[in-house]
């Protein structure tokens, strides 16, 4: 969707996507379509406004700075539901939007929701050991165990990036992700073609965290670089060794962020475990505009519910954090 002046001039963009299903997302609303499914009603297609295939926060309605941003915000929110109508899609989902979206969205009856990741802030650390170092002893140590024991079977690390991104190396990759993508999800949804087109087209923003051993690659992760934040979104391995995807998906990550001065990593959805690796407990947000009154109202009963939920889950997990008690984290 594109809000335009009289004279063309492009005051706002949201990136729109008519999808049959809901894979990919991790905003799950498996549950709403089955419910409304059984009732009678169909639930695809709907709206997705949303980067594709990664659960990475961000702005969804791209709004030109000035003195009518605000007015054009809730323009665009209002478009949304009308081309809602127009394509006869269910409704409208704005997922891993930044929190000022999701109060404006809010606040034009569009259903809040939110959930839970774990993202690691980068406190000026100028080395991985510097990281350590605020980190209690006890914690610290088991990561170094940890370190040590993915690498102990001979294997070695590397960053793909740029034009090391060969047709080889996607072939490879694609080979985990099939691998562990169909144990772990039991339909891996992504094609050989689109890792190929994102290589081409995104090149400079990817890096590949791949493991070798014994001349050829076993495991690997991949990540998008974005401004401020590297982006973790799967990993896959044909190989299985202890602590492996730990070092590939969490530390490695860290060990970029720090060499190129990122403030953030997130590391995808999911994962409590990430707490005692650095990676906090972050509350992420999306807004839902739901077409039908009696859905819209079953769901919005169950989200109060779930807020609550998500508030008290995320303020337990915090006390869980890794950290010295004398070392201060900046939330930036």
């Amino acid at each position: 969707m594109v809000a335009r002046t009289t004279d063309g001039t492009v005051l706002a963009v949201a990136p729109c996507y008519l999808k049959s299903h809901s894979r990919g997302e991790y905003v799950f609303d498996g549950g709403w379509a089955e419910a409304y499914e059984r009732a009678g009603g169909s639930y695809y297609p709907k709206l997705q406004v949303a980067v594709p295939f990664t659960p990475a926060t961000g702005r969804r309605l791209l709004v030109r700075a000035g003195p009518l941003a605000d007015a054009v915000g809730r323009a665009v929110a209002g478009g949304l539901v009308e081309l809602c109508g127009l394509v006869g899609a269910s409704g409208v989902h704005v997922t891993f939007a930044t929190e000022p979206e999701f109060r404006l969205l809010g606040g034009l009856g569009y259903l809040q929701r939110t959930d839970q990741q774990f993202h690691w802030e980068n406190q000026g650390f100028a080395s991985f050991d510097e990281f350590l170092g605020a980190l209690a002893a006890r914690k610290r140590k088991t990561i170094r165990r940890e370190r040590h024991d993915a690498l102990a079977n001979g294997i070695s690390v590397h960053w793909l990036t740029g034009n090391d991104l060969t047709e080889q190396v996607w072939d490879a990759f694609f080979e985990f992700y099939m691998e562990t993508g169909s144990r772990k999800w039991g339909r891996p949804y992504l094609t050989r073609t689109f890792y190929s087109l994102v290589g081409e087209t995104m090149r400079d923003r990817i890096v590949l965290v791949m493991a070798k051993r014994a001349g050829r690659w076993i495991a690997g992760a991949i990540n998008f670089i974005g401004s401020r934040t590297l982006f973790g979104r799967h990993w896959g391995a044909i190989e299985h060794h202890p602590f492996l995807h730990f070092e590939l998906c969490y530390y490695q990550a860290i060990d970029f962020a720090i060499a190129h001065k990122l403030p953030r990593v997130e590391a995808g959805a999911q994962g409590e475990h990430k707490i005692s690796r650095g990676y906090m407990p972050t509350t992420t947000y999306s807004a839902h505009y739901i077409a039908d009154p009696a859905l819209r109202r079953a769901i919005a009963d169950y989200l109060v519910r779930e807020r609550a939920y998500v508030a008290a889950a995320g303020a337990e997990l915090a006390t869980l954090a890794p950290f010295r008690k004398d070392f201060v984290v900046d939330p930036e």
